[in-house]
Formats: structure tokens, C-alpha cells, sequence
């Protein structure tokens, strides 16, 4: 039997681990892939630099063929790191032992902050790209939702109050919609945020003398990054944007979340979360089947939220190098991938097999007996009495209906003000709720035809 796991958060429990994140993404921000980041941004430092005549090109040579990060002893570079308060020193020490003679060209003219912010730019990078395939499969499963349910009538609500009759894919096309902006949103704000480090001890490259813009151009283009116009080692608005979009992103998972898990409840019992037999069992009630993955979505859109905030406290920084703000990103960064890349896989699961009862949205929308469209019968009398006299007949034919447990069609028939002006055809027209979704179905076709579809 192995050891139990020395894990204390759910990102590497072996519980929770898969609940609350995902395998690829865990890679990108793991310790190894990392300390491997680290090494690659030194190996692209040694090439631009030997590119740019800064150190010998056969030094360069020498470390990008000896530079090995799985060579490292990890050991000590957790005791070094715990020592010196950063990750890139030690690395640095056992990397020009690697290198032999030409290590002592290794983190020429750098800084840590360079090599460590370049380094999480790659792993921005690597993360956005599994996002953005993500939400680009979430997106083309709410095309199919909305396209298959443009005409399903059910209740839309405000306040949680039953208002008027919508469609159930009048409510995934705004879902839709909103992805739909955040994809365009990830392509707006890629140019800025994976963008390069490199600036020396006080941001000025002075180390570098009249090589140093060619240097930091020459290892953007390495690492295939954006050339930063100006040094950012305390402008950290790109990484807080990258985590503010990843706290829209789950925000906006949260609600469909929300939505799924009251439209789920007994009472309303109108879509279920796919059948998978065990899956949100009650180890006491055998009866319930409860919104697993809904629940894990709105519980990460709560913590990527705190994160975002703490992102935005982290662009507050000293002078020209912080003395903490910069460490709170260490935590906010790769806890808010792993988060989000969670939440997506939850949402891909639950939606991708949403189980829609279109009898019970049509049984729960006939529940009010036909008071949900009495904006419907108020605008059919509006003509021939005058809006406010509508109002008013069609408010006393709801109180009444209430106080009697009538349909609003009966108490109508009974009201001379109303039968002297319209038919009883015209009453019940104006009194199914199917025959008032308002332009919900075309609604639909705009979202759908808004933007193209990923795939």
C-alpha cells in the first residue's frame, strides 16, 4: 500500500486533486515544469546574447547543450531557495557546474525577477492555450444546446419570481454569448500580457551597455514572446489581467452553475446533470442525485474571485522593485489556472450531457395558470381600452384568479370589460404562455450567428 499523499491543499490531494483542477494543468504549473521554465528562459538569455556578440557564441553553445533541469539536484535547490527567499540563484549555481568553463556566462547581465517572469509568461502562455481550448469545446456545446432548444418554452424568472415565457436555449445562447466575449477577450489580451522580461537589476540594462534592447529583443525572439516597450518588473497589470479574465471566466461558469443547480431541484426539476451511477449519491438518502459538478464550478468561481482581488492588491508595488506584492502572485497565478481549468472540465462534463425535462419546463410553466402572461393580455386590451385601463382590468383578473385558484383565462371570461372588447379565442391566445416568447427563438439565431464557431 503506498504512503498516504503529504499533500494539505486540493490541488495535490489525491481526493480532490481532479475535482478542483486538471491533470495537463497541474503539468504547467508544476515544481519541475518550472525549474524547467527557469533553465529554458537561461539557455534563450546565453543564444540572444551570443546572437548579440554580449558572451562567446561557443559559451552559448555549451549551455544550451549542458543545461539539463533534470539533472538538478532538487534537494538543494529547495534548501537553497528557503535561504536566499528566491528560485533562481540555485538553479543558476548548479547550472554553470553543468556548463563547465561557460558557466560563468550563465544569467549574464540578468536579474531574478527577469528569469522569474519570464518564466510564468511561458507558463501563461502554455495555460491560456488550454483555457482557450476549452471554452472553445464549452462554446460549440452551447451552440448545439441553444440550436437544439430554440423553441422549448419554459418560465424565465426575475427575482426567482416566474415573469415571462423564454425558450431554454434563449438561456444557453446568453450563456454563449458571453464566452463568445471572453474568447474575444483572450485574443485582445494576449499581446499584452505574454510579453518578455528582461531589464536588469534596477529595470535600466545597464549592465548591458548599448547591447541591452538588442539582448531583450533577441531573447523575446527565442522564446517566440512580445518585446516590451518598457520594463515591468513593478507594472504588473498584464498578470493581473490574465487572472481578473480567468475570474470572468468562472464567474460567468458560477451562473450557469447557479442556474443549473436551482433548475435541479425538486421543485422545479426542469434539467439534470448527466446520469453517472454513484455520481452525487447521498450516503443516507438513496433518493438524491445531487449537481456535483455544478457545485465545484460556483466553489471555484468563489476562490479564483479572492485571487483576482489579491492580484489586483499585488499591481501596488514599491519603487522599483517590490518587497512583497510580487509574492502574492505565486500564489494567485497558479492556484487560479488550476481553478479555472477545473471548473471547465465541469462544465464540458454537465453541459456537454445536460438532461432538459421539456415536459416539466411546460408543466411548470402552465404552474401560475396562465398569469405569466398577463403582460400579453394586458397589451391585447391596451388598443381598445387604453393602457392603464388594461392594467387595471387585467390586475383585478389577477387577484381574483389568485384568491379563487383560477386560471387567468376563467376570471377574463367572467369580466364583461374584457369579453365586451375581445373573443374567447382572442382570450385564449393571449392567455398561452407558448404563444408569448416574445423574439426568443430569434434571439437565439443572433447569437448563433454572431460569431463563428470554433471547429
Amino acid at each position: 500500500m503506498h504512503p498516504a499523499s503529504p499533500a494539505t491543499t486540493v490541488f495535490d490531494s489525491v481526493l480532490f486533486r481532479d475535482a478542483f483542477g486538471t491533470p495537463g494543468m497541474r503539468e504547467v504549473f508544476s515544481d519541475r515544469t518550472l525549474i524547467g521554465r527557469y533553465v529554458e528562459v537561461e539557455i534563450a538569455l546565453a543564444k540572444a546574447e551570443a546572437k548579440c556578440g554580449v558572451i562567446p557564441v561557443e559559451a552559448a553553445d555549451a549551455i544550451a547543450r549542458q543545461a539539463d533541469a533534470s539533472g538538478l539536484d532538487l534537494d538543494v535547490l529547495r534548501q537553497e531557495t528557503d535561504n536566499v527567499g528566491y528560485p533562481i540563484l540555485p538553479p543558476v549555481h548548479q547550472i554553470a557546474k553543468q556548463c563547465g568553463d561557460a558557466g560563468r556566462y550563465v544569467h549574464w547581465g540578468a536579474t531574478t525577477q527577469d528569469i522569474m517572469d519570464t518564466a510564468v509568461v511561458l507558463q501563461l502562455r502554455e495555460g491560456l492555450r488550454l483555457i482557450e481550448a476549452d471554452i472553445s469545446s464549452l462554446r460549440r456545446t452551447l451552440a448545439d444546446l441553444s440550436r437544439h432548444h430554440r423553441d422549448t418554452p419554459m418560465a424565465g424568472r426575475t427575482h426567482l419570481q416566474q415573469a415571462l415565457p423564454i425558450t431554454f436555449g434563449y438561456k444557453t445562447s446568453i450563456w454563449l454569448a458571453t464566452f463568445d466575449r471572453h474568447a474575444e477577450r483572450l485574443q485582445q489580451l494576449k499581446p499584452r500580457v505574454l510579453v518578455g522580461q528582461f531589464a536588469g537589476a534596477a529595470g535600466t540594462l545597464a549592465s548591458l551597455g548599448d547591447k541591452g534592447f538588442d539582448v531583450q529583443q533577441a531573447l523575446c525572439e527565442e522564446l517566440g514572446l512580445g518585446v516590451p516597450v518598457s520594463t515591468w518588473h513593478v507594472a504588473r497589470d498584464g498578470f493581473a489581467e490574465a487572472i481578473n479574465w480567468l475570474a470572468l471566466v468562472t464567474g460567468s461558469l458560477g451562473k450557469i452553475a447557479l442556474d443549473i443547480m436551482i433548475m435541479a431541484s425538486t421543485e422545479f426539476a426542469e434539467v439534470y446533470e448527466p446520469f453517472v451511477k454513484g455520481r452525487g449519491a447521498s450516503s443516507t438518502m438513496p433518493q438524491k442525485r445531487n449537481p456535483i459538478s455544478s457545485e465545484l464550478m460556483l466553489a471555484a468561481a468563489k476562490a479564483v474571485r479572492q485571487h483576482a482581488g489579491l492580484m489586483l492588491d499585488a499591481t501596488i508595488h514599491d519603487f522599483e522593485r517590490a518587497t512583497g506584492p510580487w509574492h502574492a502572485e505565486w500564489i494567485a497565478i497558479p492556484e487560479s489556472f488550476v481553478l479555472t481549468a477545473g471548473a471547465l472540465h465541469q462544465a464540458k462534463f454537465a453541459l456537454s450531457g445536460l438532461i432538459v425535462d421539456e415536459g416539466t419546463d411546460g408543466e411548470n410553466l402552465d404552474i401560475s395558470r396562465g398569469l405569466i402572461v398577463a403582460e400579453a393580455v394586458m397589451m391585447g386590451l391596451a388598443p381598445q381600452l387604453g393602457r392603464q385601463e388594461a392594467h387595471d382590468v387585467v390586475y383585478d383578473a389577477c387577484r381574483h384568479a389568485n384568491e379563487a385558484h383560477l386560471s387567468l383565462q376563467e376570471t377574463l371570461m367572467s369580466d364583461p370589460r374584457v369579453t365586451s372588447t375581445i373573443d374567447q379565442a382572442t382570450i385564449e391566445r393571449l392567455t398561452s404562455p407558448k404563444n408569448y416568447l416574445g423574439l426568443a427563438p430569434q434571439m437565439v439565431d443572433r447569437v448563433l450567428n454572431s460569431m463563428r464557431r470554433d471547429g
